[in-house]
């Protein structure tokens, strides 16, 4: 029997206090992603670790996200879940969040966004609704640790994800070279019994089968 608990996170009181304003981008941003060419006023990074790790997903309503790096948040996991208990109706299902817990991880993908795109990204989150609030992470690569934007649920009541769902993070991660054993761990997660139709699933899709088709034709020019 699935337990309902609530996971109120502590740390959403400090991301409340702390950024609400997007985190620009370090000086160094340039030197780890030379495909854009964005001042450091004109974009931020993003700490995505839920189905924004799908470029697909994310470009959906944020065309100028482009990969500056994989990274991974310490003491801190991933847990799914609903605001309020309110069951997520694109996704029928639990919906990623992080929760602080010393000694976990969590991997996820640093997006370079322009400014421009903030204000949809938060309505993507449903930030007015009150759903997620932004806030300040710190995330570690192998040579720095930087500071990104990212979100946290509120009044979080723990669900498990719908198949649907789940399968866009597990290809988000492999899209983007996850650690294998984070992918593992998320291919492991038990998802809910879900089958109907997603109108979200019909879209990326579509975003999929174009990305591939633009992939194909770039390497048939060279």
């Amino acid at each position: 029997m699935f337990v309902i608990k609530l996971c109120f996170i502590s740390t959403c009181l400090i991301g409340l206090l702390l950024l609400c304003s997007a985190v620009p981008l370090p000086t160094d941003a340039s030197d780890m992603d030379n495909s854009t060419h964005h001042s450091n006023e004109s974009a931020f990074l993003y700490f995505a670790y839920g189905s924004n790790l799908l470029k697909e997903r994310l470009q959906l309503k944020n065309p100028s996200a482009s990969v500056y790096c994989v990274a991974k948040l310490k003491d801190y996991k991933l847990v799914f879940g609903n605001p309020g208990g309110l069951e997520s109706q694109r996704w029928h299902g639990g919906v990623a969040t992080i929760e602080h817990s010393p000694g976990d991880e969590v991997w996820g993908v640093v997006w370079r966004m322009n400014m421009s795109d903030l204000e949809s990204l938060d309505r993507q989150e449903s930030v007015k609704r009150g759903t997620y609030s932004p806030m300040e992470v710190s995330v570690s690569t192998r040579d720095q640790d930087f500071y990104c934007r990212s979100y946290v649920m509120n009044s979080c009541v723990y669900a498990p994800p719908s198949p649907q769902y789940l399968q866009v993070i597990v290809t988000g991660a492999e899209q983007n070279g996850l650690p294998e054993d984070y992918q593992k761990k998320l291919r492991s997660i038990e998802a809910n019994k879900y089958e109907g139709s997603l109108p979200v699933m019909k879209e990326l899709k579509k975003a999929m089968k174009k990305s591939k088709e633009r992939k194909e034709e770039t390497l048939s020019d060279d």
